[in-house]
């Protein structure tokens, strides 16, 4: 087989990254909703659902070991596949939550299995002026995934929702059946995906298993990698950063869809499932695109010392938008669109200091694995926040609830005041 080309498969691989990422996270929530479930109870269950991403760095080392990591790849899409497709037939059953939870979990663990493997391919299967050439398009098509799961999907789900629908439709209800369809498309593309990456995928020399090194050295080499993150220069200082910068945003993010799709008696804005895609998943996530470009360019001109302090208030302030929404319940579209697209924008422009920092952070020795545990906190300030914001939310309503949320953001420019002097030098945290 002839050497295939990075067009050939860098952009269909890295939506295979996203998109699992979308449907356990947010179609899942999205759907929970739907089905009736409590907010506290949406938010502490598809909290738990990070866990795989929080503790991947654990297992990454054994998918070096075993196998290739091209096989790691189609085995995770195949399993990927008919985990989304499982979800599917599980729905119409009187254990739909059980069993989705469980299938979920599996979809996680799936999922960040093969974000690892991915990863690696990827350096694997480029030489380094590739892989600098490819990066803004695997991250294009990574969100192109977003906005498939959240936007076009979403609006599918909506859109069986309220159809007149003859045969299995009248049986299981309107909203099972639209979320069993939506969920078996997603299970049968990425079968599709999975058999594509198969035949297209090409095969590094590199690319192979490491059967010499034993369990033992593995076990030894994590260890003094684990020993000397936690030995980095301000590394508490550091961690508290990872952990809290999106301490208010991570509240905001798990409750602001149930707010979005909450009917007006509950105090919640009332878009249909359809309309909810577009706004959110279509029009919000393009305007997170387009605020993470910005990020980009305008730091890598001037630094993350220069950027910290707009970019933290460029995440938080917008979240004021919010507060309008729950007292002033609009029901224009353009107004909602606007508005939702003000926030997503300064969270994709504030978040680019978020990332920055990490990068900088792990350089030096074991940066790989350095960034892989920062990762892991990464995880963890969406988990831990977004377990008790349902439960916040559903105390003290929603007007309180956008007000919380604000009071919050105090931490995130707390941690940059203690962070920013740290930014003086080149590479200050890490040194």
């Amino acid at each position: 087989m002839p050497k295939q080309k990075p067009w050939a498969w860098v952009p269909s691989l890295y939506f295979a990254e996203g998109l699992p990422y979308v449907a356990v996270m947010t179609v899942s929530a999205i759907m929970f909703k739907k089905f009736g479930m409590s907010n506290t109870d949406i938010a502490m269950y598809t909290s738990w659902l990070n866990l795989p991403w929080v503790f991947k760095f654990l297992w990454s080392p054994f998918v070096d070991l075993l196998k290739t990591k091209r096989w790691w790849i189609i085995t995770m899409q195949f399993l990927i596949g008919a985990g989304l497709g499982s979800v599917a037939l599980s729905l119409p059953t009187p254990y739909w939550f059980q069993l989705s939870m469980a299938l979920f979990f599996l979809l996680a663990f799936s999922s960040a299995t093969h974000d690892i493997a991915a990863d690696g391919f990827y350096m694997l299967g480029l030489d380094d002026n590739k892989q600098a050439l490819f990066v803004g398009i695997r991250n294009t098509f990574y969100r192109l995934a977003m906005i498939s799961g959240e936007g076009l999907l979403i609006i599918l789900a909506g859109s069986l929702e309220t159809a007149h629908l003859p045969g299995f439709a009248k049986f299981m209800g309107n909203i099972t059946f639209s979320w069993s369809i939506t969920f078996l498309i997603m299970g049968l593309c990425f079968l599709i995906l999975a058999v594509y990456h198969y035949f297209i995928l090409p095969k590094p020399i590199a690319d192979s298993p490491n059967p010499e090194r034993q369990t033992k050295e593995i076990f030894q080499e994590f260890g003094n990698t684990f020993v000397s993150f936690f030995k980095k220069k301000n590394i508490v200082l550091a961690i508290l950063f990872l952990l809290l910068y999106r301490f208010s945003e991570a509240q905001l993010q798990k409750i602001m869809p149930l707010f979005l799709l909450d009917s007006l008696e509950k105090g919640g804005l009332g878009l249909s499932t359809s309309t909810y895609g577009t706004v959110k998943g279509v029009v919000g996530t393009i305007a997170l695109i387009a605020g993470g470009i910005l990020g980009g360019i305008v730091i890598s001109k001037s630094g993350l010392r220069k950027w910290i302090w707009p970019m933290v208030l460029c995440m938080s302030l917008p979240n004021i938008t919010s507060i309008y929404f729950a007292y002033a319940l609009p029901q224009s579209l353009w107004l909602i669109n606007a508005g939702v697209a003000f926030e997503q924008f300064g969270y994709g422009f504030g978040f680019t200091a978020y990332t920055l920092f990490m990068l900088q952070f792990c350089k030096g020795e074991h940066q790989t694995a350095h960034y892989a545990f920062c990762t892991g906190f990464m995880a963890l300030s969406m988990m831990i926040p977004g377990m008790f914001a349902g439960k916040i939310q559903e105390s003290i309503g929603y007007q309180h609830f956008f007000i919380w949320v604000m009071i919050c953001a105090i931490v995130p420019f707390i941690l940059v005041a203690l962070v920013q002097p740290k930014l003086e030098k080149k590479d200050p945290v890490s040194d």
